[in-house]
């Protein structure tokens, strides 16, 4: 009987288990892409600040003289979201993506409060598009309604609280055990801070709590909570 040639494949073993890891790793390109993603993110924030020599120039004191009633905002943020198994009942926290958030809103009260919790609320319109890298290559696009609290007792900075609700389309599930359908609701929440660095423009900084989850529509929900910092850019233009 003559030797069996080793180029042959072995008739017992399933060709469709054969591990070809070692030519070509599965983990290098989604870490690469963190890479670029967090890159992208300080070259925005270097970018966006300007010389103290810029913003004395512009004579703004105060952000309230320009955050007043009817003032819109328009700029746009890019953030990293990442997963986290600390809240709900996720099966992995291996689920990453780069976030692009648009943003328009408007200011729809007056000032109120006292002291340091002085404001006004913002309502704006978030569209959201997302590319996910972890654990695989997907996209969602969908947009939220947040309503926004704007602290304006702290000068050129004003510190801010939003929250909101929304709607998506992702074809992350139904191929993820967390979810079941490509229909899903969004809730997200937290801090965040503008800086004017001119009279109408400012550097947008924050983070959110971040919630998908298809509501029980599906047979599957777990749903999925992350961590989602943003950097980016709003220009104010009062009425």
């Amino acid at each position: 009987m003559g030797a069996i040639s080793s180029n042959e494949p072995d008739p017992e073993i399933p060709f469709a288990i054969i591990d070809e890891s070692p030519l070509k790793p599965k983990n290098e390109a989604p870490v690469s892409r963190h890479r670029q993603w967090w890159t992208i993110l300080m070259i925005v924030a270097a970018l966006t600040f300007e010389s103290p020599i810029s913003v004395a120039a512009s004579g703004l004191e105060d952000a309230r003289d320009v955050v007043k009633r009817g003032t819109m905002e328009v700029g746009a943020a890019t953030g990293f979201w990442q997963a986290t198994t600390l809240l709900g009942d996720a099966w992995s926290q291996n689920r990453s993506a780069a976030f692009v958030l648009p943003r328009l809103g408007f200011v729809v009260t007056d000032p109120i409060g006292t002291k340091w919790w002085r404001g006004n609320v913002e309502v704006l319109v978030e569209p959201l598009f997302a590319r996910f890298t972890q654990p695989f290559a997907a996209e969602a696009a969908g947009g939220s309604l947040v309503v926004k609290y704007n602290f304006l007792s702290f000068g050129r900075w004003m510190p801010f609280w939003d929250a909101g609700a929304g709607m998506i389309w992702t074809n992350l599930a139904p191929r993820i055990p967390e979810e079941s359908t490509q229909f899903e609701f969004v809730l997200e929440t937290g801090p965040g801070v503008h800086y004017f660095m001119t009279n109408t423009v400012t550097l947008t900084m924050g983070v959110r709590l971040h919630h998908i989850s298809n509501g029980g529509l599906g047979d599957r929900n777990t749903g999925i909570n992350a961590v989602l910092p943003y950097v980016g850019v709003s220009v104010f233009l009062p009425r």
